[in-house]
């Protein structure tokens, strides 16, 4: 099983301007909560925190994300971006076409993306990906941390059994890695991410293409309703663009859509 070190990323990185930000411990609660306390501290832009183990891992809507020591990438990146707290929703976005960038350039095949923040392989859940802000004056943002886990080295057995039909891990789909190889390529592809969040154009067609949300039946769950409607296409605000059964159109800016026959959903 490798070993992720500061060293070992930091020498995987070269000369990108984040090396020497990087902090990589053996465990902690979340990523993001120590990260997120760093920031209300003053830890600069560039700052990137890895954990071999989180015992209180965290995704959207409050749900928890299983992350065993040794199996999985647990990094968060604190950016202090220029920006409005309307461009907040692109930042989950952007963070997940350079997950997929990233675990394609490592494992060389391209996971999907499930609107908004979930990677998928062989219809289960890859990757997870939270983003957090805190506020400053006015509608800007003081600071932003993304959060990404990726199930790298999972077998069946690894994950709990109430996950084993959602979850799955490179390894597991067969495309085993070095996990300090992807955290280095990762941390590269997220370098663009502040730039496109002050012109979400730049990255959009992209993201678009690798969401296999789009064109297809899908259940909108929101406020314990759930909704069918079929998702046509990304909006410019980073919301999914929809048609319910009687031809309205709408955009779904937040809760949970649901893509039949991803995560066991058949119904």
């Amino acid at each position: 099983m490798d070993s992720l070190t500061r060293e070992s990323v930091a020498s995987a990185l070269g000369a990108h301007p984040w090396a020497q930000s990087i902090l990589v411990v053996p465990e902690t609660g979340s990523t993001n909560t120590a990260l997120k306390q760093m920031a209300a501290h003053g830890a600069p832009s560039g700052t990137v925190l890895i954990a071999d183990r989180q015992t209180s891992g965290r995704g959207r809507l409050g749900r928890s994300f299983d992350s065993p020591a040794g199996m999985g990438l647990y990094l968060s990146l604190l950016l202090r971006p220029e920006i409005d707290a309307a461009a907040i929703p692109h930042a989950t976005l952007r963070a997940g076409l350079a997950a997929a960038d990233a675990v394609e350039a490592i494992a060389g095949v391209r996971p999907g993306i499930k609107w908004p923040n979930d990677l998928v392989m062989q219809r289960q859940k890859l990757c997870g990906i939270l983003a957090e802000t805190g506020m400053g004056a006015g509608s800007r943002i003081d600071w932003l941390v993304i959060g990404i886990g990726i199930n790298c080295n999972q077998m069946e057995a690894d994950f709990p059994p109430e996950l084993r039909e959602m979850a799955t891990s490179l390894r597991r789909c067969g495309y085993p890695i070095e996990r300090t190889a992807l955290a280095a390529e990762l941390i590269r592809q997220l370098t663009a991410l502040q730039a496109d969040l002050a012109d979400p154009s730049r990255y959009l067609p992209r993201y678009a293409a690798s969401c296999i949300t789009l064109h297809q039946d899908v259940q909108l769950l929101q406020g314990g309703t759930a909704t069918p409607a079929y998702a046509l296409g990304i909006a410019p605000d980073g919301g999914l663009m929809v048609q319910l059964r009687d031809g309205t159109k709408q955009v779904v800016g937040s809760g949970e859509v649901s893509v039949r026959g991803l995560y066991g959903y058949v119904k």
